[in-house]
Parts: structure tokens; C-alpha cells; sequence
């Protein structure tokens, strides 16, 4: 494959990973371009076009302030999230902005970012175009970046060069070629060998366990953290309260306990997406919460071993390899069965895998759980990544614990095959109406205004 697994699991700052992560990201790759080709310090203007579904929910999404930030030197694996709304604030009032943290020039937010929503680019709807201008108008540098889910950010150069492939021991272009490596060994040991290409095992095992870290603090804060969440919409959040309930009002004999703590640990991680907060893409951050409910779930009520994490998001990530190569974890591309659906898909082999299931029943798990997802629409109310993403997280949490026991409890033969379903989530996103692919002009998102 062409991607590390790392790739699909990367420490960010909500609420989108493609309409925040990604921008910001490409913000501050901009602003490196033109320090590396030495006219930073000429650069008197800079111009932004958001386009397409960043046009057209940047602002709920906080696509704006991102990029402020982005230009501003900060990035969004290291910023703390307050910087962000901060940074942005200061510029709104003073008209100042420091590229890259040391070059000040005059910046107007809402004219010098252009939102665009109704002209896309070329390559794909998260499309972005900064320009860079001297003190009498010449063009000093112009880039075109578009964000392609879960932080992923790519230039004219990258998509020149993304049919590239990287050699690795074990090479998998899909669901029938990962099985047929698994002949012998196991999901997770044919991705260990391929990340080693990359890592040592040793720093790629240290990586993944710092991934978990970071999921259990934004669950823990989620699970303690009161009030409403920022915009029109005035959502409350629910999951401490939930907390409360089910720590305070235990009822070990409710046979669906378990499924309320699962449901619980998504909203956290979702409410402290909407929140701003940091979080984990995985792939993406609307679709945050469903991997680590459900590694919330192996650690409480089947195994706290540190093992079966690994193994857990080893597996994982090879599903989500499958499904970004063949088809796109971006919701502004195939809406959110590519998002929910492709995480659903992922957290269900992971823990088939840690339930002992074969090469077979983890591939039927990972089937299950994209199936059952084909044809999810993104169309976030408001264009804030809470109603119904919050909710849509817990759902697809429980969902994924039931195709992977439904898997583990089969033979593995399955009418549809993984690579068959991939190709139908692909096929489903192309005819899919633009206005249900997180433009928030359709949908939910249209039916609630208008209510």
C-alpha cells in the first residue's frame, strides 16, 4: 500500500479533520513553500479560496479560523485547541497577522478568505488556493491544496505523484490480496511487517499505544466536561451526564449495560470534537469516536492488555487502507458511509481480530460493518459536525461490536465480499446528490431550518 496506517490515525484538533485538520495543515505547508523559496519576507498579502464543501461549511466547521492558525505557523498535531479561536480573535481585531509566527501583514479575515461554496475544483470538493502577493501586487507564490479527509492534504505535485507505491514486504491492493497474505500469519502481523518499512516495531508499537493515550484523555475529558457546545445550535452535551447515570445508578443485571457504556464513550469523543478539542482521526474526525468506543469496550469488558490495542488498530488500519485507496474516507467526496461507515468497517475488524477470528471472519466483520453503512449521508445541521454526527458515532459503535460478533460467531463464507462493498460505497458516493455530501444544503440539515 502507499499509505502508513499512521496516516489514519493522527492526533489533531476538532471539529473536521477535512474542514479543519486539512486546512490548517495546508495553511502552514504554504507558508513553509514560501519561506523555503525565500520571499516570506516580501510577501505584503495573502489571498484564501475555500472551495466547494469548505465553502460551503467553513464557517460551522471552523474552516476560518484554521487557517488563520495555518498561516499564523501553527499546525494542528502540536497547537493547543484554545490557540486556535484565540489567534483568530486577535487578527479579527487588530488586522495583523504574523505568517509563520514572525512576518506581520495586514489581514482582513472575512475578505482576504474567501468562502466559495458553489464552484469546485477539479480534483476533489475540499478544494483550496492561496496566494501570496508583494507590496505592489505581483504574484510571489500561488498553491492549490486540497484537503481529502481525515487531515490528508495534498498539492498538484502529491497528486501527480499518489499512484506511486511504496515498496513493502506485503503489498495489498485489496481484500483478496490481504487475505491471501494472512494464509499464514496473521492481519496484523502482514501490516507490522509493511509499517516496518517505515519504523522499527518497537517505535511502531510505542506509536500506536501513544494513539490509545491520547483517545482515553479525549474520552476522559469528554466524560467529565459540562455545557453547551459552541455555535447557533446551542447542543448540550450529554456524556457526563451519562456518566454520572451509569457509574451512580449501576445496574450489573441490564444485558444491554454494556452497549450504554460503548454509546457513552463515542458521544464523549464526539461532543469534544464539536468542542474543538483534540482528538484522534480515525480515519476522520467526524467519525472519531467509534474506534476508540469500541477499544474502550475490549479494555473494560474483554481484555485490558496492551497487546490487544496493537493488534486491535494494526488490523484496523488495514481496513482503512483498503477502503481510502479503493474508494475515500472523505464525507465531502461520498458522504458520511465514508467516514461512519469506513470507521464502523475498521473498529469491526479489530475486534474480530481480538476475539480470536480468523483472516476470514475479520474481512466478513469489516464487510458487515461497511454494508450496513452504504449510502450514510452527510448532512450536519447548521454545518456543525453535532447533530447527527454526535449520535451517528454510538450507533456505529454498537453496530461494529455486532458485525464483529456476528462474524466471530460464522465460518467466515459471506455472499458479499469486502472488496465487493468498497467498490459499491465508491459507486453509491458518485451518484450521490452534491447537497448530501457535507455541504449541509440537503437533508437533515435543509428539513430542520425549515422546521
Amino acid at each position: 500500500m502507499t499509505v502508513s496506517i499512521f496516516e489514519l490515525f493522527r492526533v489533531g484538533i476538532g471539529p473536521s479533520s477535512s474542514h479543519t485538520v486539512g486546512p490548517m495543515r495546508a495553511a502552514a505547508r504554504f507558508v513553509d513553500r514560501l519561506k523555503s523559496d525565500g520571499v516570506l519576507h516580501n510577501t505584503a498579502a495573502v489571498g484564501v479560496q475555500l472551495y466547494g464543501s469548505l465553502g460551503a461549511t467553513g464557517r460551522g466547521h471552523g474552516s476560518i479560523e484554521a487557517v488563520v492558525a495555518g498561516l499564523s505557523g501553527e499546525r494542528p498535531e502540536e497547537v493547543e485547541p484554545k490557540v486556535v479561536a484565540r489567534t483568530a480573535s486577535e487578527v479579527r481585531t487588530t488586522g495583523m497577522l504574523h505568517l509563520g509566527g514572525v512576518h506581520p501583514i495586514g489581514f482582513v479575515v472575512e475578505e482576504d478568505i474567501e468562502l466559495l461554496g458553489r464552484t469546485k475544483l477539479a480534483f476533489h470538493s475540499n478544494g483550496m488556493l492561496f496566494r501570496a502577493l508583494d507590496d505592489v501586487g505581483c504574484v510571489l507564490g500561488e498553491r492549490q491544496f486540497y484537503s481529502v479527509g481525515g487531515g490528508f492534504v495534498l498539492d498538484e505535485d502529491e497528486i501527480a505523484r499518489s499512484a506511486e507505491v511504496v515498496a513493502v514486504p506485503h503489498p495489498f491492493r485489496s481484500g483478496r490480496d490481504l487475505l491471501a497474505l494472512a494464509a499464514d500469519q496473521p492481519i496484523s502481523a502482514v501490516v507490522l511487517a509493511n509499517e516496518m518499512s517505515w519504523r522499527s516495531a518497537d517505535n511502531i508499537r510505542a506509536d500506536l499505544l501513544d494513539i490509545w493515550a491520547v483517545m482515553q484523555d479525549c474520552v476522559r475529558r469528554g466524560m467529565s466536561t459540562r455545557g453547551v457546545l459552541p455555535g447557533a445550535l446551542s447542543v448540550r452535551r450529554r456524556a457526563a451526564t451519562l456518566h454520572d447515570r451509569l457509574t451512580f445508578e449501576a445496574d450489573e443485571t441490564d444485558p444491554l449495560r454494556a452497549m450504554e457504556w460503548v454509546t457513552l464513550f463515542a458521544m464523549a469523543v464526539n461532543e469534544e470534537n464539536a468542542a474543538g478539542g483534540r482528538v484522534v482521526t480515525a480515519p476522520t474526525n467526524g467519525a472519531a469516536g467509534i474506534i476508540p468506543a469500541v477499544l474502550h469496550y475490549i479494555q473494560r469488558f474483554i481484555t485490558d492488555s496492551a497487546d490487544a490495542v496493537v493488534e486491535f488498530l494494526l488490523t484496523a488500519g488495514a481496513i482503512g487502507q483498503l477502503i481510502k485507496e479503493n474508494a475515500s474516507i472523505s464525507g465531502a467526496e461520498v458522504g458520511c458511509q465514508g467516514e461512519v461507515g469506513a470507521a464502523c468497517a475498521m473498529a469491526a475488524a479489530g475486534l474480530a481480530a481480538v476475539l480470536g477470528g480468523t483472516p476470514a471472519q475479520i474481512e466478513n466483520a469489516a464487510e458487515i460493518g461497511i454494508e450496513h453503512n452504504l449510502g450514510l449521508t452527510c448532512d450536519p445541521i447548521g454545518g456543525l459536525v453535532q447533530i447527527p454526527c454526535i449520535e451517528r458515532n454510538g450507533v456505529a459503535a454498537v453496530k461494529a461490536i455486532t458485525a464483529a460478533r456476528m462474524a466471530v460467531r460464522g465460518d467466515g463464507i459471506h455472499h458479499v465480499s469486502l472488496d465487493q462493498a468498497i467498490r459499491t460505497m465508491r459507486a453509491t458516493g458518485a451518484d450521490m446528490l452534491d447537497k448530501y455530501k457535507e455541504t449541509s444544503q440537503g437533508g437533515l440539515a435543509v428539513a430542520v431550518v425549515e422546521c
